[in-house]
């Protein structure tokens, strides 16, 4: 069967896969520093704050917490992290600035392109941890052309919960294996794929910069691999223009 024989749907993972995340943390982060007189690492900032990103899903996947969308998470692990480094004194709405750097991270230089072509023949969503609202200004920025915005908050159940990938395939009218989850992560393809999803894997090799030492290859046979989504719309037969 070809990668695209069967497939009505592609959904994305998003931080790292379509955005990246890390240069655009540092960029912001850099920038506000600068504007308050504050000298730190804020490669090493930026990193930490992504470490805390499973750790504070995981609280809400094993019924510790209520439902808590990822906005909040984030914001909780800034506040933390602040702390850590000392860094206090900051107004509230200078704390919402920082969190809401999630919202306007930067795509990778392939991703609009590939989406467009994609787009014209498949249905293409998001399946993020990420929030709707997060999700919804984050694609008005950066020109991200999505059908709908779908993940966590839709499922009530964060990646990589089985409920997720379920219960957005049945949000689409779709059977499972109609759908296909590109991401840069092999956990995350993984679990999809336990699920009846096809996948694609889209190699993000400085997702983590220039130490990265995770997802630099394939570690199964998925339907697609590739490095661009320029190469996921040849591969699914999406013509160009």
């Amino acid at each position: 069967m070809l990668p695209k024989d069967n497939v009505k749907a592609l959904v994305f993972d998003v931080f790292g896969t379509v955005v990246d995340w890390r240069s655009s943390l540092i960029r912001e982060l850099t920038a506000f520093g600068n504007g308050k007189g504050l000298r730190y690492d804020w490669a090493r900032f930026a990193d930490e704050w992504r470490g805390l990103y499973q750790p504070s899903m995981e609280e809400v996947r094993s019924g510790r917490r209520a439902w808590t969308i990822l906005d909040d998470l984030h914001r909780e692990s800034l506040v933390a992290l602040l702390d850590r480094y000392g860094i206090r004194g900051l107004e509230a709405h200078e704390i919402d600035h920082l969190t809401t750097i999630w919202h306007r991270l930067d795509p990778w230089p392939d991703a609009v392109d590939g989406l467009l072509r994609l787009k014209r023949r498949y249905i293409i969503s998001t399946l993020s941890n990420g929030n709707t609202g997060l999700l919804v200004r984050m694609a008005k920025r950066a020109g991200l052309p999505w059908d709908l915005i779908l993940g966590g908050e839709t499922a009530r159940a964060y990646k990589p919960q089985p409920e997720c990938y379920i219960r957005n395939a049945t949000l689409l009218n779709l059977d499972p294996s109609e759908v296909m989850l590109v991401a840069a992560h092999n956990n995350d393809l993984a679990a999809a794929a336990r699920t009846g999803y096809r996948t694609a894997f889209v190699i993000r090799r400085s997702e983590h910069g220039p130490g990265q030492e995770i997802d630099l290859e394939a570690e199964r046979a998925w339907d697609v691999v590739t490095d661009s989504f320029i190469g996921l719309a040849d591969a699914m037969g999406c013509p160009r223009r």
